[in-house]
């Protein structure tokens, strides 16, 4: 879904949609989505003549990640509020740095004829999923010797085993 310009010189757009599983590609950063992404907002014009976007809305959508710590799947709730501002990208000249204030910290900036809804809602999940994706938070993780999942099995393969380049600072 697009929100386009041409759309927002008529008026506010609302928008209420969902994005079925694959519609948004998550491949390249580990997430699956394994129900549809809901997303509902409005849109509207803030400067009609520099072509600035106010995007305000909300999304919600289960995701699927591979546990940091056992490898196996660990399911993820994303619920997020967005309040962003667009920018259109030629009000930038080529090659110049711009230097953000804290009150522009949600500026981003689009070409075209407007902002891609399904790229707003990608980029908006991937900055709410934690950095490190655990299926449980007493996970055990697995064992650095054997490899096995120490949560379904637990192994002894570490205990006892000291680790001999520490030796010398053991005898200070």
């Amino acid at each position: 879904m697009l929100v386009s310009i041409r759309d927002l010189e008529r008026g506010v757009v609302r928008f209420r949609t969902s994005f079925a599983p694959g519609l948004v590609d998550f491949s390249d950063d580990g997430l699956r989505q394994v129900s549809p992404l809901d997303v509902e907002g409005l849109a509207q014009l803030v400067n009609v003549h520099r072509g600035e976007i106010r995007i305000r809305g909300r999304l919600r959508v289960e995701m699927m990640a591979e546990c940091d710590r056992c490898l196996e799947d660990a399911g993820l709730t994303v619920e997020s509020d967005f309040d962003l501002v667009y920018v259109p990208a030629r009000l930038v000249p080529e090659g110049d740095e711009i230097e953000i204030e804290g009150t522009a910290l949600e500026v981003e900036f689009y070409e075209g004829e407007g902002v891609s809804l399904a790229g707003l809602v990608r980029e908006q999940i991937l900055l709410t999923v934690p950095m490190q994706r655990v299926c449980r938070d007493d996970c055990r993780g697995i064992c650095p010797v054997c490899g096995g999942n120490r949560n379904l099995n637990p192994c002894s393969c570490g205990q006892g085993r000291a680790d001999d380049r520490w030796a010398a600072l053991r005898r200070l």
